[in-house]
């Protein structure tokens, strides 16, 4: 009852202000406590009581850029893997330990680290610390387990790559638009490399990188400070201290001097698409929130300029968007559209540039960028209603701007954000010179 009058207070005051041309919203920041341990493990804990629940994220620095060469989608194998047994837990007890209770669990793999998380009540906190740890010291890497997560891993490839007509487009972005970076390779793998792959090199890749000096334990929610610093130290605290040095990416993605096109086919694709990409700032760059705002503008909504020019105005696109994908070493930013009947991926890419051109030349109205700035602060404010959802921000933070308490600013650093801004940035990344283009349709011609 007390969250749900908040957000309405939110929405209330942004609704007021927006009619004065800025809105102006404060939230009080989360008390977040840091500590790491002996063995390098960081300690990241918010405490708040308002519900008898706590999330437990842990984070590892590896995601799919850290693949080894040659063996593209290892670090999504493992985030499967992490689910079978230890030496002290039979297969699936994450699962026991966290549904049986009436809790959750996940985990997901990204380009630049993998994340494992659970919520349950509260007084379950004791053992899923414990759980965390025997999955962090004592998976079992045989060959049954590798086995079978590696054919996991092969049908998640067919069914959302193979299976879906535009499955091989959205690898296409990746995999294009990187000439040198490991980016290129995506994270979910690839059927011949993982089929090359030993139950050794698994048990290698887990020691390499699941490890305490490689990890966050990230907890919020319902429990004691000092008992739950007591746990930690029990059960993470006892691992063992690694000697071995953790191999890190260091290639870097040279800057393109001219506008590459390629066209791609594939079997069942009912409307020719385009992507136009660009590279974008790193993660933690300060032009980050200006192109997510620009984000908002061109593509937030059906009330936003690509769907009200290629959607509703024109008629040649059933989708629009543009897309900040942000990565570590260096994002990317593409305009997509997938076509309507009859239309080409020719006169997509004129319109999509038109677009860009436009706001490159004309900037954004206040009305615009309050909107987007409104949609943006109340998405943050209603992301950390949760436990969970704090636990997400605070991994956010520390996943692409290196820094726990990020969350802290993000309302402020979108308030701050001027029209001038995007309008510089909208200039700044983008230009005639510097593009991918890729046509995808139907193998075979159309339809």
């Amino acid at each position: 009852m007390q969250k749900g009058f908040l957000l309405f207070l939110v929405f209330a005051i942004m609704l007021c202000t927006a009619t004065r041309g800025e809105a102006q919203v404060k939230f009080a920041p989360l008390e977040i406590k840091e500590r790491t341990l002996a063995h390098g493990l960081k300690v990241v804990s918010l405490r708040d009581n308002s519900s008898p629940t706590v999330a437990i994220h842990v984070w590892y620095k590896v995601g799919g850029k850290d693949d080894p060469q040659g063996k593209s989608g290892f670090a999504h194998m493992f985030e499967h893997m992490m689910f079978k047994s230890t030496k002290n837990m039979p297969n699936e007890k994450m699962d026991r330990l966290t549904q049986d209770v009436s809790g959750f669990n996940n985990a997901s793999t990204w380009d630049d680290f993998t994340n494992y998380y659970e919520v349950v009540p509260s007084n379950y906190l004791e053992t899923l610390l414990w759980a965390e740890a025997e999955r962090m010291e004592n998976l079992n890497v045989d060959d049954a387990n590798f086995a079978s997560e590696r054919e996991v891993v092969k049908e998640e490839f067919r069914q959302s790559v193979l299976a879906n007509p535009y499955g091989r487009f959205y690898e296409y972005i990746n995999s294009l638009s990187y000439t040198t970076h490991p980016y290129k390779r995506g994270v979910i793998g690839d059927l011949d490399q993982l089929n090359a792959a030993t139950s050794a090199d698994a048990r290698e890749f887990h020691k390499t990188y699941y490890r305490p000096d490689n990890a966050y334990l990230i907890v919020v929610g319902d429990f004691d400070q000092k008992q739950f610093d007591t746990w930690t130290d029990r059960y993470l605290g006892r691992i063992a201290k690694p000697a071995t040095t953790i191999p890190r990416v260091t290639i870097k993605e040279p800057s393109r001097t001219k506008e590459v096109r390629f066209e791609k086919t594939a079997p069942n694709v009912p409307f020719p698409a385009v992507a136009i990409t660009y590279l974008g700032p790193r993660s933690d760059d300060p032009d980050a929130a200006a192109l997510s705002l620009a984000s908002n503008i061109l593509s937030g909504g059906e009330s936003s300029r690509l769907y009200q020019s290629l959607v509703y105005k024109q008629q040649i696109a059933q989708s629009a968007s543009f897309t900040v994908d942000d990565k570590v070493d260096g994002g990317l930013l593409y305009f997509s559209a997938i076509a309507s009947e009859g239309k080409t991926a020719a006169e997509l890419e004129r319109s999509l540039l038109a677009e860009l051109k436009r706001i490159q030349s004309g900037g954004v109205t206040l009305k615009e960028l309050t909107k987007a700035k409104n949609q943006q602060i109340a998405d943050n404010i209603r992301d950390i209603e949760t436990n969970d959802g704090k636990a997400g921000a605070i991994e956010d933070g520390i996943a692409y701007e290196h820094n726990p308490r990020a969350v802290n600013s993000w309302v402020a650093n979108i308030q701050a954000v001027t029209a001038a801004d995007i309008k510089r940035v909208m200039k700044k990344y983008f230009s005639d010179t510097n593009r991918v283009v890729i046509y995808y349709s139907n193998e075979g011609g159309t339809k």
